[in-house]
């Protein structure tokens, strides 16, 4: 046994030498030496060398050397399955290893030479360049052709050519990342074309092909900027989808007629009417209901704020009433009754105080004013416009209205007048029932769109008897002729005051 082993070192120490003689012409190799002179043990090394090796990308960077390892290599391993001669394995074994030194030292020459080209080509193996295919397979090849000619000692010949494989692998590198944003848009784009979209919906294609030229152009000159890449690239498959969704819909519109076509529309803008409690604008043109709809959507999400905003507040206001509300424990049923009245009364003046603000904020300056008369709010309508002698409400004011039909719902269903005034110009029995047929036909408008039962609201005309403006100008005439809308909130314990008197003078700045 002693014998099997001390042959075993002997032969380890006679192939070391026989391979440092072999290694006499080219680079330099530093001598191996074995840490076993186990072949299975060896073998099992050596495969775990190559893979590193080529995880370090010798494979490409020493392409010559780093074959001869690998090829030694799949000769030890047939010849371990052989059970052929431990020398005969271990020369494989280190001969192989002697290559990858060799291989290692080459590399360290490429990355000095080559530095710019291998890093340009690794950006491209990233963005998924080898899936060009014959573009990629040929940047490569040049690229070996280079680190062959490192390896064959040819370092000006490489100098020479690398400029050329750097600009190919910079380009592929450009190609993979459009590839991999736009590829998507531009396949629905093509098919799109070929689907006649030049003459089913020309406009939108060529929109669709404006954006995706912009992503192309953007990448180009920002293929580093992933964020805005993706943004841009979303918008381009977003236009491509949406020329989709126009030639079907064009291709679908080709067997209706005008008539049909037309009545798909409104039914359409009917319904989201519908459902967001817009008044029934069929007898308008088609800008107009979009324009009533666009109206009550903008004045339920400031109606929804506004409520948002008031449930922080009274959350505040609700803890102080719990402190009041348990005092009421202790007291008899007649004391308990007035003190909840009394506490309910309070707060729903609270509620009423903040809601002023809401309301307000609900119009536009120029739209309407808003005043508090003690327990009342007036709405002053300065932007409601009527025909000239008409009673009737235009849909020019039907956004005007959505905001006011909001601003009382805002009290549930408070008790409310709205009041028509005109300026002096004619009679004044013409004037009064001019005035009369204005409120009412606001009044109709609220309750055929639900803000109130016919049996909380009135109309009432006063015709030129309550100017708040000299009847002297033509300005002063002008804010004479408006709608006014008194809403008494019904609070807890409260008796309704007299409808309000407005006198020639403005109404008193807020509280």
């Amino acid at each position: 046994m002693r014998r099997k082993s001390r042959l075993g070192s002997l032969l380890a120490t006679v192939t070391v030498l026989l391979l440092l003689n072999a290694c006499g012409g080219g680079m330099a190799v530093p001598g191996i030496a074995l840490e076993s002179n186990d072949p299975v043990q060896q073998v099992a090394s050596l495969k775990k060398d190559l893979v590193a090796a080529r995880e370090r990308q010798l494979d490409v960077l020493a392409p010559k050397s780093f074959a001869k390892a690998d090829q030694l290599f799949q000769e030890a391993q047939r010849m371990l399955s052989r059970e052929e001669t431990i020398a005969g394995i271990l020369l494989k074994t280190t001969s192989a290893r002697v290559e990858l030194q060799r291989a290692e030292q080459t590399a360290q020459i490429a990355h000095t030479v080559l530095g710019n080209v291998i890093k340009v080509r690794n950006l491209a193996l990233t963005a998924g360049a080898p899936q060009l295919g014959d573009d990629f397979t040929e940047a490569e090849e040049a690229f070996l052709k280079l680190t062959r000619a490192i390896e064959n000692s040819d370092l000006k010949w490489a100098q020479r050519h690398k400029s050329e494989n750097f600009e190919a692998f910079d380009q592929l590198e450009l190609r993979a990342i459009k590839d991999q944003h736009l590829s998507e848009t531009r396949r629905l784009l093509e098919a799109a074309e070929q689907r006649r979209a030049e003459k089913i919906a020309p406009l939108t294609l060529a929109e669709a092909r404006k954006t995706l030229r912009e992503a192309d152009e953007f990448i180009s000159a920002n293929r580093y900027q992933r964020g805005e890449i993706i943004r841009h690239a979303r918008n381009a498959l977003f236009q491509v989808r949406r020329l989709e969704i126009i030639m079907r819909e064009t291709d679908g519109l080709k067997t209706l007629s005008p008539e049909q076509i037309a009545r798909r529309l409104e039914h359409q803008l009917y319904a989201a009417a519908s459902r967001l409690g817009a008044p029934d604008q069929r007898d308008q043109l088609f800008p107009e209901q979009l324009k009533s709809v666009l109206a009550t959507i903008e004045a339920w999400e400031q109606a929804s704020q506004q409520l948002n905003d008031e449930v922080v507040t009274q959350q505040g206001v609700n803890d102080k009433l719990r402190t009041e509300i348990a005092a009421l424990e202790n007291l008899t049923r007649e004391e308990r009754e007035a003190r909840e009245l009394l506490v309910k009364e309070k707060q729903e003046k609270q509620r009423y105080q903040g809601l002023f603000p809401q309301v307000r904020n609900l119009f536009k300056p120029g739209e309407a004013e808003i005043y508090k008369q003690g327990d009342r709010l007036i709405i002053r309508l300065q932007a409601m416009q009527f025909p000239v002698g008409s009673a009737m409400v235009s849909s020019e004011n039907y956004p005007l209205l959505a905001k006011v039909r909001q601003a009382i719902l805002l009290f549930g269903q408070p008790e409310t007048v709205v009041e028509g005034h005109t300026d002096s110009t004619g009679t004044e029995s013409n004037n009064r029932e001019l005035s009369q047929g204005r409120a009412e036909s606001v009044m109709a408008y609220l309750v055929a769109n639900e803000t109130l039962p016919g049996d909380k609201i009135k109309a009432v005309g006063f015709g030129s008897q309550r100017p708040v403006a000299s009847e002297a100008t033509a300005e002063g005439r002008s804010l004479n002729r408006r709608i006014d809308l008194i809403i008494t909130p019904e609070l807890p314990g409260a008796t309704p005051d007299p409808l309000p008197k407005l006198t020639n003078r403005s109404v008193p700045p807020a509280e």
